[in-house]
C-alpha cells in the first residue's frame, strides 16, 4: 500500500533489530529537526498513546512464551490503532513531522515472518484496520550478535523478544532485509555499524532531502 499523501505531514518510521540504535537516533533527529524550526513529535511502538502504553506491558515483558504469535499480532493491533488516533493522525494533520520507533514493519517481520507464517493476516489486518503506512522507513541494519549484546546490556525489563535468543535475531535481521526490498520505494537501509555522529548526518541529510 502506498504512503498515504492527503495529509500534510511526513511520517517517518524506523525499523530494525532491537539494539541497532535507531531509538537513540530517533531522538537525536527530532532534537535537530526541532532546532531547525520543525514542528516534529517522537513516538514509538508500541505505545505512543496512554492505552497503547498500557499494551506495551504486556507484549514486551514477561516469559518469551506468554503469547501465541496470533495474540500478539492482535495486541499490537489495538495499541497501533490507539496510537494513530491519539497521536499520529493529529500530528500530521497539523503538519507535523511525525517520527516513531517502529510501526506495522515491525508486526509485518515480528509476527508475519518470524514468530509464525501470518504475513498475509498481518496485511489484512493492518490494511482494515490502521490503513496508513509511512513516507519514510529507515531500516537500521547491523550484526545481530552486537545488537543483542547491546540490548540485553540495557536490563530495560523489556526484553522479552531478546529472550527469544541469537537465531531469532538472525532470523529477524533477514526479514527486516526482505521488507526494505518489498518496500523499496519507501524503505531505505541504514548502516548501524557506523559511528553515531556518521550517522545522524547521514540521516538528516536524507530527511532534508524528503523535506524539499
Amino acid at each position: 500500500m502506498p504512503a498515504a499523501r492527503s495529509r500534510s505531514g511526513l511520517f517517518i518510521t524506523f525499523e530494525g533489530i532491537d539494539g541497532s540504535g535507531k531509538s537513540s537516533q530517533a531522538r537525536m533527529l527530532a532534537k535537530a529537526l526541532q532546532d531547525a524550526g520543525h514542528g516534529v513529535v517522537l513516538t514509538r511502538e508500541p505505545g505512543g498513546s496512554p492505552g497503547a502504553e498500557d499494551i506495551r506491558s504486556l507484549v514486551l515483558t514477561g516469559d518469551p512464551g506468554r503469547w501465541s504469535a496470533e495474540t500478539e499480532l492482535l495486541l499490537f493491533t489495538a495499541a497501533r490503532r490507539d496510537h494513530l488516533e491519539k497521536t499520529i493522525r493529529p500530528a500530521l494533520d497539523a503538519g507535523h513531522i511525525v517520527l516513531c520507533d517502529r510501526f506495522a514493519d515491525s508486526t509485518r517481520v515480528y509476527q508475519g515472518a518470524t514468530r509464525g507464517d501470518l504475513r498475509d493476516l498481518v496485511d489484512q489486518v493492518h490494511s482494515t484496520m490502521i490503513g496508513i503506512e509511512p513516507d519514510l522507513t529507515f531500516v537500521f541494519d547491523m550484526d545481530p550478535a552486537v545488537a543483542l549484546a547491546r540490548g540485553l546490556a540495557r536490563g530495560s525489563g523489556e526484553d522479552r523478544f531478546e529472550d527469544f535468543g541469537l537465531t531469532f535475531q538472525q532470523t529477524l535481521r533477514q526479514g527486516f532485509r526482505d521488507l526494505a526490498e518489498t518496500f523499496a520505494d519507501r524503505c531505505q537501509m541504514i548502516d548501524a555499524e557506523r559511528n553515531i555522529a556518521d550517522i545522524h548526518a547521514d540521516l538528516l541529510a536524507r530527511v532534508s532531502a524528503a523535506l524539499q
